[in-house]
């Protein structure tokens, strides 16, 4: 019997951003549950490119591309692309292609969560979509607006491999016995990476943000680290891959993840993958994450941190590993994905 198709389809694919990280996982979930993958993006190294749907695209691609982008797919999983108007045009031919199709609308953020969309419009619906949301507040907002989504939260590998710290350590030229703070997001306004470089140099570390400047925050971001009164590192220690993510945390002596908002924010459960500590921030969702037991210190707090580089307790660290384990298992999401068909009353055999 041939296999379902499914499309995952978004502004970009396969870059080292949450939405795109997260897709890699839900192409790997739809394989368990029986699915071959077609992934479709206006950047970035996909089966089918269609240059419109890219954010900084300066025309939308037609109705009858993106159609044939997606021909053959049962299924259609839109990442993102019609939850933030990020290009507006497109995610309008997007719904427009998938009205009275089976499509999963998979929601990392919505407009009004970020300020400069806060005008803007909820994303669309159609009766043959389901959606789903990566944490409770968004569900919740959603139903507000007359909306129905399901909660799947992102998912992680609990027994990824740790990485190589010495190595690391050496070639981002870190001596031993330096403490190295890691902030392993972008800079962009939100991720706060005044913030982290405020909690290394109260910690005495090294501060290392492992992304790159976007959303036009290089100036900033230079002006930044200029002003900084502890040494400052910026980008991967070797050409990124998403293996080198491992190696970041093991270099690293504590992680830092303090925004204003994160849709989930997954350093705050890679830290406890890799067996770090974490310093987090007050975004709303980190207190959602936060309720299922993790044991985090404030990103504002440098006396505890360094209360803790100066005796670690393993403890804390194993905890919020079988925390993790418990509840952000990689192994569960196809499981989790399986019930939202069964909910939406979608069969696929």
């Amino acid at each position: 019997m041939a296999r379902p198709a499914a499309a995952i389809v978004s502004f970009r694919l396969g870059g080292s951003d949450g939405v795109a990280v997260e897709a890699v996982k839900w192409a790997g979930a739809l394989e368990t549950l029986g699915f071959d993958i077609t992934t479709v993006a206006g950047e970035g190294p996909v089966d089918r490119l269609v240059p419109g749907l890219a954010i900084g695209a300066p025309e939308p691609p037609g109705a009858a591309e993106v159609r044939d982008a997606l021909d053959g797919a049962e299924l259609v999983v839109v990442e993102n692309l019609c939850s933030l108007p990020l290009n507006e045009g497109a995610s309008a031919v997007v719904a427009e292609v998938l009205r009275g199709r089976r499509a999963l609308l998979h929601h990392h953020d919505l407009p009004w969560q970020r300020e400069q969309y806060a005008g803007y419009p909820p994303p669309p619906d159609d009766p043959s979509w389901a959606h789903v949301t990566v944490n409770e507040r968004s569900a919740r907002e959603l139903a507000r607006v007359g909306m129905e989504a399901s909660v799947v939260r992102n998912a992680f590998d609990v027994d990824a491999p740790g990485g190589d710290r010495d190595r690391t350590r050496r070639a981002l030229g870190v001596e031993a016995g330096v403490r190295l703070v890691l902030q392993p997001t972008r800079a962009i306004p939100r991720k706060n990476v005044a913030g982290g470089i405020a909690l290394a140099e109260a910690v005495g570390a090294t501060f290392w943000l492992l992304g790159p400047a976007e959303d036009g925050y290089g100036p900033e971001l230079e002006r930044l680290l200029a002003r900084a009164r502890t040494p400052c590192l910026t980008g991967p220690a070797a050409p990124w891959t998403p293996g080198h993510i491992a190696d970041a945390y093991a270099a690293c002596d504590v992680v830092v993840l303090g925004s204003t908002w994160e849709g989930f924010g997954n350093p705050a459960i890679e830290s406890a993958v890799y067996r770090r500590p974490l310093a987090i921030g007050t975004y709303p969702v980190a207190a959602e994450l936060c309720a299922f037991g993790f044991r985090w210190f404030a990103h504002d707090d440098p006396a505890s941190v360094s209360a803790f580089l100066d005796a670690p307790e393993e403890s804390l660290l194993e905890h919020n590993h079988r925390t993790a384990r418990a509840h952000f298992a990689l192994r569960d999401l196809p499981g989790r994905i399986g019930r939202v068909f069964e909910s939406a009353g979608w069969a696929f055999r």
